[in-house]
């Protein structure tokens, strides 16, 4: 079954002419999904469109059938779970975004090797003049969410849009945690990212939603491999022990759910930023989503009401963006595990109903030059005054 966002988006959010449109499908047949969202989203005035999609499908059959429905440019990728407003968190789905012109033109980027790309010293992304009238920009970055590249990435990014906000997720697979990919003209691509540039005359914010707050407790990364992002050791003991004894679990009972109720934050620049655990290795030793290395000081968080926090964090962007006309969200799938843990999936939708909200749940998030974890991270699109 699909739903698309025309009516949602021209009708009861029609104070404005339409600036976007939005479509899911819940067909599990990949040719009839795509069919239904290109029903939703094709139009004579289709800018461009951004997708995600459940790993469950016949990737090869929808990337084929992408490239035939779309004349226009086409990012997206696999997801750990799509969300789509007024539906809310969903599974095994296709959602996406059009965006329309002339209200909105798209520039898209992509690199089809990530390690290629950041041992470049000076890499080449986008020329001084697609970077003209940059206070009317944003750039959305989807990356493989098993590269481990994500930091490195996300500040030459940054570095390179001289200051245009920068937003993004990385692809997941499910939580099988095996191949997480990006689409790209009719293919399906692993270790690879896209890049995209919005220039629009429209008004917009980016944000990041964090519900998490410090507490007391601190330890210290002892004993680390940086490049797999793994800890063997903390405060000198066994990472996956030490951790279970701060949060009061067996080692047998470490899992996602607990992860997710017990993050650890880390201080830059004054702000706490999440860095969330993968999982627990055989070992002994833990996996983090994030970059690790000696000598940290990891600081335990606790989380406040995840639904009361995504409420009013959405309704204060709201109040400096005339009529939301779109949400476009990236958000940790951390998240979705605990709202399902907690029984809140339909608090959470009934929130995320109140918005034209597209987005996926991620294995991370980027926010202008830092890769995170535990986070909403997206962008409010307001309506035209023509």
């Amino acid at each position: 079954m699909g739903v698309n966002g025309r009516e949602t988006m021209n009708e009861e959010r029609h104070a404005c002419p339409a600036v976007v449109r939005r479509a899911c499908s819940t067909r599990t047949d990949a040719e009839q999904a795509v069919a239904e969202l290109a029903q939703g989203l094709n139009g004579p005035d289709l800018a461009g469109v951004v997708f995600f999609c459940s790993p469950s499908y016949d990737l090869d059959r929808l990337a084929q059938a992408m490239e035939d429905a779309f004349a226009c440019p086409v990012m997206g990728c696999t997801s750990a779970g799509e969300i789509f407003s007024p539906l809310g968190y969903l599974k095994d789905s296709l959602v996406g975004v059009g965006f329309l012109s002339p209200h909105i033109s798209m520039t898209p980027v992509f690199i089809p090797s990530l390690a290629d790309f950041v041992r470049e010293t000076d890499p080449a992304i986008l020329s001084s003049s697609t970077l003209a009238d940059s206070d009317r920009m944003f750039a959305l970055m989807l990356v493989d969410g098993l590269s481990l590249l994500e930091e490195r990435l996300a500040s030459t990014v940054h570095r390179h849009l001289r200051g245009i906000p920068l937003i993004g997720g990385s692809a997941g697979d499910g939580l099988y945690f095996q191949r997480t990919l990006l689409y790209h003209q009719g293919r399906f691509h692993d270790k690879a990212a896209s890049i995209v540039l919005f220039r629009t005359s429209l008004p917009f914010r980016t944000f990041r939603i964090q519900h998490l707050v410090p507490t007391d407790v601190k330890f210290v990364i002892t004993e680390s491999d940086p490049s797999s992002r793994t800890v063997f050791e903390i405060n000198g003991l066994p990472a996956a022990q030490e951790y279970a004894r701060i949060v009061g679990v067996p080692v047998e009972g470490l899992c996602p759910s607990i992860f997710a109720a017990n993050p650890v934050v880390l201080q830059i620049g004054g702000q706490y930023y999440v860095r969330s655990i993968l999982k627990a290795n055989d070992n002994g030793s833990l996996t983090f989503y994030c970059a690790i290395d000696n000598g940290l000081v990891l600081t335990l968080a606790k989380g406040l009401n995840l639904v009361d926090n995504l409420s009013r964090s959405l309704a204060e962007t709201a109040r400096e963006v005339p009529d939301p006309q779109l949400v476009l969200g990236c958000d940790c799938v951390l998240r979705r595990l605990e709202l399902e843990q907690t029984g809140r999936f339909e608090q959470a939708r009934m929130v995320l109903a109140e918005y034209p909200f597209v987005g996926f749940s991620t294995y991370g998030e980027q926010f202008r030059a830092v890769h995170v974890n535990q986070t909403l991270t997206g962008v409010m699109l307001g309506g035209t005054d023509d």
